[in-house]
């Protein structure tokens, strides 16, 4: 399918097909309006942070595989977040007829163990950020906002100023 057939106008937007789909599936039109307007607006948001992680997680790969190769998870990330996303990808692999995040530990590590896990190899990753400090205040930030957005929470103006 080429770019010119799909719905899709932008990065920006999302098929109106698909939209349509599902607001018609999740009976949108039967919850309160101002609960789905508070939604759309967190969806925003959530949908920033979760491509913002998910962008780092594959830095983080990209930058450790070029470095330390395929052994870059046993070389460059520590027991605990090892053993954490193991157990994580454990726990979720008992669901099987639940879709997986993924086949890498990567994938399992918790948001606030990826700002670790820049910390714990800074040396291969210096060139690319501005400070651990840097690093450190973006994680603790965003966690903080992710944290509520997940947890069907609503940020308040100066949350999200926080976040842009």
């Amino acid at each position: 399918m080429s770019l010119e057939d799909s719905s899709i106008v932008s990065k920006y937007s999302s098929s109106a097909a698909l939209t349509q789909k599902y607001i018609d599936s999740l009976s949108l039109d039967l919850l309160d309006d101002e609960c789905v307007e508070s939604a759309k607006v967190t969806a925003t948001i959530y949908t920033a942070i979760a491509a913002f992680e998910n962008m780092v997680r594959q830095f983080v790969v990209k930058i450790l595989m070029e470095n330390k190769g395929e052994n870059w998870c046993t070389e460059c990330v520590s027991d605990k977040i090892r053993k954490s996303a193991d157990s994580r990808k454990v726990e979720e692999n008992k669901i099987k007829w639940y879709t997986h995040r993924g086949t890498f530990m990567i994938n399992y590590v918790d948001f606030g163990d990826l700002s670790n896990i820049i910390c714990q190899n800074y040396d291969f990753l210096e060139v690319h950020i501005v400070s651990l400090e840097w690093t450190k205040q973006i994680f603790t930030t965003l966690k903080k906002s992710r944290n509520v957005i997940m947890h069907s929470g609503e940020l308040g103006e100066s949350d999200i100023e926080r976040i842009v």
